[in-house]
């Protein structure tokens, strides 16, 4: 789970220690009026706070604060003591941008990031008390969250699906069995690039319907096997093994079994091969939000972690792999690096 963050800018340290000490105000600032529905409220135009009070059920002198500070952040605009009115910038919170919005401050994540401290402490991801979940699997666990984080996953996915189809050759391969593959968004772009190619995702029970919907959109259904599970025996046959975005969410332990049960069902000319994000070995303060606060987050959230080449080579190495080759992925400006990182069994 990736994780942006806004420029300091310039001022002096004391200043921006201060702001930093409160970033978790305008964050919950933003998930309340999403959860109250407020940006939709004040879709159709200018309403008063007693109004939209009476809509969303809130008390109207608490909510006209909430749309004071609404105001500081530039998602409305008050017009008088009492009218308030919805910001381009606020429109986005009430579209495409609210999952995003709601997901990364959601209450499971919330939680999960007040436990830092003993994160950091024990180098283990932080876990419901009564569950034992980390938040990620609570988050999963619940049908309608995880719809909005596959949600997530698959927008991500189709806009650097393309980079990969055009960084690296599937075309030497006859079988792909992609394991994780969630609604099959990069293995449909390899298949609709490589006519000759065959595919089976190995996917969750509650995610092959639209798997299959999107394979089918995409007119190769015909050529990708669905089947119900996760993790590993490879299908036979198999000659490439892909896994899209699903080390970085494991630790080094539960990474290592999933990739030696991928070198397991591999023949000896098989390739694996992995897409994720390298990290570079030092880390400039402008590189920190797309590896430095996304590695932290993957501890916190899951107990995963962003690895830098040579882990990859030494996680890679445990496992039965030998790391050949990283294809740097194109992506529009913004997103982090993603790669290809090829692999291939060691004797």
């Amino acid at each position: 789970m990736s994780v942006t963050e806004g420029s300091a800018g310039t001022a002096p340290a004391e200043q921006s220690l201060s702001h930093m000490a409160l970033g978790f105000v305008p964050a919950r600032i933003l998930y309340t009026a999403a959860e109250l529905g407020i940006p939709e409220a004040l879709g159709d135009g200018p309403r008063t706070h007693p109004d939209l009070a009476r809509q969303t059920g809130t008390d109207p002198a608490a909510l006209r604060r909430l749309l004071r500070a609404l105001a500081g952040l530039g998602l409305v605009t008050q017009l008088d003591e009492e009218r308030f009115s919805l910001t381009a910038l606020g429109r986005g919170l009430a579209g495409a941008e609210r999952d995003d919005v709601m997901l990364s401050t959601a209450p499971e994540l919330w939680r999960a990031w007040g436990e830092l401290t003993e994160v950091v402490r024990s180098g283990r991801p932080a876990r419901d008390p009564v569950s034992g979940l980390t938040a990620h699997e609570t988050m999963l666990a619940d049908p309608q969250t995880a719809a909005k984080l596959r949600t997530g996953m698959a927008q991500v996915g189709a806009v650097f699906a393309p980079g990969v189809v055009a960084a690296y050759d599937f075309s030497r391969f006859s079988l792909l069995a992609d394991l994780g593959g969630d609604d099959g968004t990069l293995t449909a772009a390899v298949l609709t690039a490589v006519p000759a190619l065959r595919a089976v995702i190995h996917e969750r029970e509650e995610n092959l319907e639209r798997t299959s919907a999107a394979l089918a959109a995409a007119g190769v259904a015909d050529r990708c096997e669905l089947t119900a599970g996760s993790g590993t025996p490879l299908p036979p046959g198999s000659d490439a093994c892909l896994l899209n975005n699903l080390v970085r969410d494991l630790g080094d332990e539960r990474a290592g079994e999933l990739l030696r049960g991928c070198r397991a069902g591999l023949p000896p000319t098989g390739r694996l091969l992995l897409v994720e994000t390298l990290m570079p070995p030092v880390l400039t303060p402008e590189a920190s939000a797309a590896y430095g606060l996304t590695d932290l987050n993957n501890l916190v959230f899951a107990g995963g972690r962003e690895r830098t080449e040579e882990e990859y080579a030494q996680l890679l190495a445990g496992a039965g792999f030998k790391l050949t080759g990283t294809f740097p992925v194109p992506v529009p400006d913004g997103m982090p690096d993603y790669h290809v990182i090829e692999a291939t069994p060691t004797t």
